[in-house]
Formats: C-alpha cells, sequence, structure tokens
C-alpha cells in the first residue's frame, strides 16, 4: 500500500460532449511526476451510471469514443504508478430512472440523496433487489479486463431500507416491516451479503486484489464492517464538513485493527464536486503530514475534467506536499502507536445503528479526542475488543454504563494495576441506579439544576481561583470512600420565565451541591458529561480539569511531555527493523547496525480558522526550541537522536527511569524525533 496517492472522481454527465478528447499520456504521466504520485485510483463508472470502457456489462459514456481506463491504468503503469479502479456501487442515476423499484426507500416512501423530483442529485440503490447482480457483473468486467491494482467500491453501508424488495422479504419471514429492529437486522444481512459475493467473484478471479468498500466513516465497534474490506481508507476531508478533528479520532481507532490504512484528504477548497477550487499548498502539506504522524498512509482527491485534461496547478499544489512525503516515508512505514491512554469509544458501544444519516464523530468522542490532543497525550480510541491491559489508563466517556463483559474487562483492568477517568454517566451499572464499582461515591441521581459550578480543590493553570460554569447535564453525588477532589455550587435556580437572571444562566448562589470531583482507588470520577460539553463549547476549565485529572492517573509513568503549543499535535510511532525491511526501506532511513528498533516522534503544529463554514489552514508559524521529555520502556538502551528526514544530530539528555530529554530547535509544520535504541 503505497504513501503518496490520489483519488481522481470522474462523475459526469450525460448532457456534456466530448469526454476526454483531451486526454493524453504524456501530460498525464508528466502531472503524476509534478505530483509526486505513486499511486492514482482511476475511474471505470461513476455516480451518473456510465462506463469509461467499452462494456458489455454496462453502458459507455455516450460523449466518448475510446477506452480512457485503459489508457490511464496503461499510462500510469508505464511510470510505476498504480492504478486501483473506482467504480460507483451505491449510486447509478442512468438505471434509476430505468428501474426507480430498485432504490432505497425510507419510511415514507421517499429516496435517499435527492428527495424531490426538481432535485438535482442521485438516487442510491437497494442491494437486495436485482441491482446487486448488474452491479456485480459491472465488477467481474473490469477484473477480469483490466490490470488493477485494486477496486474502490464506493457510497455503500448498512442501510434501513423500506423499499418493497425489503418489506416483501421481511413480511415473507413472518416479520413486521413496521419493527425498527428487523428492519436494520435486515440491512445488515443485506450489506454483509453484497461485501462476500464481492470478495468471492474478485478474489475468485485474482486472489487478493485489495477490495475497499466506502461508507465515508468507519464505524468504531463494527470490526466485522472493517474486515470486509482488505485495507481501510478514512475519508476525512476537513474542509469538506469533516473537520480538522475527525481523522485524528477516525486514525486513532483505525491503527489499532492492525489493518493497513491511509487518510484521504483533498485538493479541493470545500469538498467533492468542486471544479476551481484550490487548498493552501501549507494545508495539504499540514493533512499530509498528520496522516504519516497517525501511522496512516496518504491520499488527496482530485476531480478530472470532462475533456480529460489533467489540471497541472492542482499537481504542483500536491507536489509541494507529496515531495516531503516521500522524504519521511521510510520512518513511517511498519509503525504502531505508543499510547499512555485509551479512550473507550461512545460510538462503538452504539455500534448497531443504522448508517442512514448517522453522525461521523459523536460529541463526546470528538470532546474527548480534542483534549487529548491539546493535552499532549499519547492516546489510542479503540472499543470492547481491544486489549485493555496495554494501557496505563482507560477514558469512559460521558455515557458509558458497566455490566456483563464490559464490567469483567475492567476488573481485570485495575488487577493490572489500571486507572479509569470516568465522566458523566460512565460507571454507572447499566440499570442507571448505582455505580457498578468502587469509584468512591454513591450516585443519587442527575442534578437538577443546568449548568451548575464547579470548583476545583486544585489549581487550573492560568485561571484562577474559582468556581466554573460547567454547562452540560451533571450528576448529584455523595462521598462513599473517596477524595473529593472539587465541588460542585449550585446556582440560585434554573432559567425560567418567571424566574431568570442577566442573559445567560443563572448566577452561582455558593451553596455546596456535594462532590463535583472524586478519586478512588480505581481512577477519578467527573460527575458532569465534560466530554460533550467540550465539544459544543470549549471550556478552558473543563480542559484543563480532565488533563489535571489525567496527569494524576498518569504520574511518573506517562510517557511524554512537551512545550509544545496546545493546537500542536505530537505522536510516537514504534517501528520494528523487521517491519521497515519488509516495506523495503531500511537503506535510506538511517538504521544504526544491530538496532532492532526505534521511537519516531511527531510534532505537528498548524492553526486552522474559520472563513465562512470552511476550516482552512494557509500561514504555517515556525516554533522555535520546542522542549520534551520522552519516557522509553524499561532495558531501552537509547544510541542514537536524530531529526529526520534532515539526518542532523540531536543533543539530549538522559534522565533518571528512562528518560531522555531534547529540544527540537525549529518545527515548521511538522518534523519528526528518531530515537534509535
Amino acid at each position: 500500500m503505497r504513501f503518496r496517492q490520489v483519488h481522481l472522481d470522474f462523475h459526469t454527465s450525460e448532457a456534456i460532449p466530448a469526454i476526454g478528447s483531451k486526454f493524453d499520456k504524456e501530460p498525464f504521466q508528466a502531472a503524476l511526476r509534478a505530483g509526486a504520485v505513486d499511486s492514482i485510483t482511476v475511474f471505470a463508472k461513476c455516480h451518473h451510471g456510465w462506463a469509461y470502457h467499452p462494456s458489455d456489462a454496462n453502458d459507455m459514456h455516450p460523449g466518448l469514443s475510446f477506452d480512457l481506463l485503459g489508457a490511464m491504468i496503461d499510462a500510469a503503469h508505464e511510470i510505476g504508478v498504480r492504478t486501483p479502479v473506482y467504480m460507483s456501487a451505491g449510486l447509478d442515476e442512468k438505471l434509476a430512472r430505468r428501474h426507480p423499484e430498485w432504490l432505497i426507500r425510507r419510511k415514507d416512501e421517499s429516496t435517499t440523496w435527492a428527495r424531490t423530483f426538481l432535485e438535482p442529485g442521485y438516487h442510491e440503490f437497494c442491494f437486495r433487489s436485482p441491482y446487486l447482480d448488474v452491479l456485480l457483473k459491472q465488477i467481474e468486467e473490469v477484473v477480469a479486463r483490466y490490470d488493477a491494482d485494486g477496486i474502490f467500491l464506493d457510497i455503500v453501508g448498512v442501510r434501513a431500507c423500506y423499499c418493497q424488495n425489503c418489506t416483501r422479504e421481511l413480511r415473507r419471514r413472518g416479520q413486521d416491516p413496521r419493527d425498527e429492529t428487523g428492519v436494520l437486522a435486515l440491512g445488515e444481512e443485506t450489506y454483509a451479503n453484497y461485501t462476500k459475493r464481492v470478495r468471492e467473484l474478485v478474489h475468485g478471479m485474482k486472489p487478493g486484489l485489495p477490495i475497499f468498500h466506502n461508507g465515508g466513516h468507519i464505524r468504531r465497534g463494527r470490526r466485522d464492517l472493517a474486515a470486509a474490506n482488505t485495507h481501510l481508507e478514512l475519508e476525512s476531508l476537513p474542509t469538506g464538513g469533516w473537520g480538522y478533528d475527525h481523522f485524528p479520532l477516525s486514525a486513532r481507532y483505525a491503527q489499532t485493527l492492525g489493518m493497513p490504512f491511509l487518510g484521504m484528504t483533498g485538493k479541493f477548497h470545500t469538498s467533492w464536486g468542486e471544479f476551481g477550487g484550490y487548498k493552501h499548498p501549507n494545508a495539504l502539506r499540514y493533512e499530509t503530514a498528520l496522516s504519516i504522524a497517525n501511522g496512516a498512509r496518504c491520499s488527496i482527491g482530485d476531480q478530472l475534467h470532462p475533456e480529460g485534461a489533467m489540471d497541472t496547478a492542482t499537481y504542483e499544489l500536491i507536489g509541494a506536499a507529496y515531495r516531503e512525503v516521500a522524504a519521511k516515508e521510510a520512518w513511517c512505514a511498519g509503525v504502531r502507536n505508543v499510547a499512555d491512554v485509551a479512550l473507550l469509544s461512545v460510538e462503538s458501544l452504539k455500534s448497531h445503528t443504522a448508517e442512514n444519516g448517522a453522525d461521523r464523530t459523536g460529541a463526546s468522542d470528538a470532546g474527548a479526542v480534542r483534549m487529548l490532543l491539546e493535552g499532549h497525550m499519547l492516546f489510542d480510541v479503540i472499543d470492547t475488543e481491544a486489549d485493555f491491559g496495554r494501557y496505563k489508563v482507560l477514558v469512559l466517556p460521558d455515557e458509558v454504563t458497566l455490566g456483563g463483559e464490559l464490567l469483567d474487562k475492567l476488573k481485570s483492568f485495575w488487577a493490572q494495576g489500571g486507572k479509569v477517568l470516568a465522566t458523566g454517566r460512565s460507571g454507572l451499572a447499566e440499570a442507571g441506579d448505582a455505580f457498578a464499582a468502587d469509584f468512591g461515591a454513591e450516585w443519587l441521581g442527575e442534578n437538577e439544576f443546568r449548568p451548575d459550578y464547579f470548583r476545583p480543590g486544585f489549581g487550573l493553570e492560568s485561571l484562577g481561583d474559582s468556581a466554573f460554569v460547567f454547562y452540560g447535564q451533571g450528576q448529584r453525588i455523595a462521598l462513599k470512600g473517596g477524595t473529593e477532589l472539587g465541588a460542585r455550587e449550585d446556582p440560585y435556580f434554573n432559567r425560567d420565565v418567571f424566574t431568570f437572571c442577566s442573559h445567560q444562566h443563572t448566577p452561582n448562589s455558593g451553596r455546596y451541591g456535594g462532590p463535583g470531583m472524586v478519586e478512588s482507588a480505581l481512577g477519578i470520577y467527573i460527575a458532569w458529561s465534560i466530554f460533550a460539553d467540550y465539544a459544543e463549547k470549549g471550556s478552558l476549565a473543563q480542559k484543563l480539569t480532565v488533563l489535571h485529572a489525567l496527569d494524576r492517573l498518569l504520574g511518573e509513568r506517562r510517557t511524554l511531555r512537551t512545550s509544545l503549543p496546545a493546537q500542536g499535535v505530537t505522536t510516537v510511532q514504534e517501528q520494528l527493523r523487521s517491519a521497515a525491511a519488509s516495506e523495503g526501506v531500511m537503506a535510506e532511513s538511517g538504521w544504526l547496525d544491530g538496532g532492532k528498533r526505534r521511537y519516531v516522534h511527531h510534532l505537528l503544529y498548524a492553526s486552522p480558522v474559520k472563513r465562512g463554514s470552511v476550516e482552512v489552514i494557509e500561514d504555517i508559524v515556525p516554533l522555535l526550541d520546542i522542549e520534551v521529555t520522552l519516557k522509553l520502556p524499561e532495558g531501552a538502551d537509547v544510541r542514537r537522536v536524530y531529526l529526520a528526514p534532515q539526518m542532523a544530530e540531536l543533543p539530549y539528555v538522559r534522565g533518571d527511569e528512562g528518560r531522555i530529554s531534547y529540544r527540537v530547535p525549529k518545527l515548521e509544520c511538522h518534523q519528526m524525533v528518531v530515537i534509535d535504541v
């Protein structure tokens, strides 16, 4: 799986003539070279339903007079660039007009995507209809006729469908289509059948050919859905609605699955389908660096003009980022993340929800990841199948009630010395009327006042001694053997039409409302849904409270401390010599003779700003003299520390308990520090 990929969109209306008329092999190859591209996903079929090659299983675009797919594959392969092939699986607008009875239907029998007759857009197909057999014939034709380096199937996933094919099947089984549980279960079965038939078809012809089914989001907790792919592609265009928070959250989960994966951003100012929109080069530099810092390969979305000529400005833009990636990838192959903290994803506990309209992140997960990033914690995002024993602290964000296997795993984790940070309703028994373990407190119920106030029993860096408003829902608790780290103070009253004060919420009465933060032998409990609150409000006091708790729980076991500003991102990836050798990167990566592993410390800094509805990165401000202290595993003998890819030796100081300290002299967008052991 290569590091520098392009995903080339080409959704082209039949109303446009002269398709591919300006395609030429040499300019196509020149663009790929200018972009330092080593893999480009080219197109066999688009959302409009047309084939871009001679076809017996489909209709070739009426404006196309030659085999555009074959020409692109041949041109790319001639210069050593791989060519996975894209096919629109869920959408086929041409066929939608011929067979509307094959489309997905909502409860009100409306179609998905375009909802009205006059609304431009696509219509999605149900894979329980005869359409699946049509699609499989199209896939079979492409795999048989072309030297594809993979198959990318788009707009797919588990769907709750009320079309006549699905409702007929439910009734045949004696089930009620009005039962949402049964509808969703059938959707799960339909999707599983689709992925199974695709895999059997493709691998029956070309064993091991990469296959990816794109649903726009990798659902945390659904390892079965991830396993339907040979690798993962994390679609995450920051400017296209995903935002800059989404990729770190998605990547920190994906890397725990042990599958090859890449981060997919776009060259667009906004998102897919945009012609003439360009990011600042610094944005792509940062986004691709963020991918490799999180153990991913890179993919940048582009869109080909209907006439088939590659846009030189786009590939100059891509090349500015990919030339940097090319210089760094030797230190980024075969890595695994170093993590002190594991965030147990709320989404993973609600994993059997249909994808129709699903939230890409979830507020509690998103707020927690943002705090962990800004606090420069080394962390993974996990589901309940993960090995808890790999971590020092487990975060249960806001809504993680306990029982059954999860509680049993936590008891084993505690027995091994692990600690938990729980917030909100997390830690309560599944029945919700008591704590499921000894969190040092007794649960009394939801606090009747909202918002209310938290007065910490410790200092908050850069904030004075005060009570701070916490906006989200609080839980009222009483001490039961734990130590109070901070108190709740209630307002005079809730804001109401007859009792209100000032412009927002009611001021603090100073009245003690019980503990707000409690420590026990198992960890720390904070009595608010603080992570969802932070995702919405971004309160500094809330973040500092959580970071204080994590620092207290980790203590001397914390792996990394740094002076990097809050907007900076940092990860540490462990690279094994054997894994690097399997990627063919040994000769150029500075390995010392005899070294079996090394640690690669990534530091990134950029500051996205909001312009209208779009988050953009334009200016990259260099940072100087970043202080770092890194605690290495017991027995690790540091042999060398240097900057990569510059290969400049970096002075360091040895400390106690395996710690080393060093100063990164300059950080401009992205810098790697390599520690050979």
